[in-house]
């Protein structure tokens, strides 16, 4: 099983699939380490991706989802995936389930006005908000909870 994390930036996504990953044994991954560097510098600099930015990337993330399917290396995923058209590259069976860590636009601003060294530029919020579609499948939580609020909800969702 593969378990994907999707939100805005600065919705948790990296900070609940480490503790999630840690208390399952399963392996974490960052979808922001699969950028290539022209998307970092993109963002550095508070440009917005375009879609055609993001296919490779999206591409990457589907490999890797798939070679983990393939070895029964269960993982998580900590990934954007704003777009439905973006999660269909990630959903590429039903071992993969998706979790939307979904926040107010406040706490969020909130959170990324504390951040320190991510290259993820805050004046993106705003884009990143315009740009999601909810998606209408997965699990959704809250991310006024806590992180070990957050992961239990997840993990009583995944059967575990």
């Amino acid at each position: 099983m593969v378990v994907v994390l999707m939100g805005v930036t600065g919705s948790g996504k990296t900070t609940i699939g480490r503790l999630l990953s840690k208390e399952l044994g399963w392996t974490f991954y960052d979808a922001d380490d699969f950028h290539t560097r022209a998307n970092v510098e993109k963002m550095q600099s508070g440009t917005p991706l375009t879609d055609d930015d993001r296919r490779p990337w999206l591409e990457a993330l589907s490999n890797l989802i798939r070679n983990c399917l393939e070895r029964g290396e269960p993982a998580v995923l900590a990934c954007s995936a704003l777009k439905e058209s973006y999660r269909k590259f990630l959903l590429i069976d039903n071992r993969v389930k998706l979790i939307y860590l979904k926040g107010d636009y406040a706490i969020i601003q909130k959170r990324l006005s504390e951040r320190r060294g991510h290259y993820m530029n805050p004046v993106l919020l705003d884009s990143q908000m315009e740009t999601l579609e909810e998606p209408k499948t997965g699990l959704q939580v809250d991310i006024s909870l806590s992180p070990d609020e957050i992961v239990k909800k997840i993990k009583t969702y995944l059967g575990m």
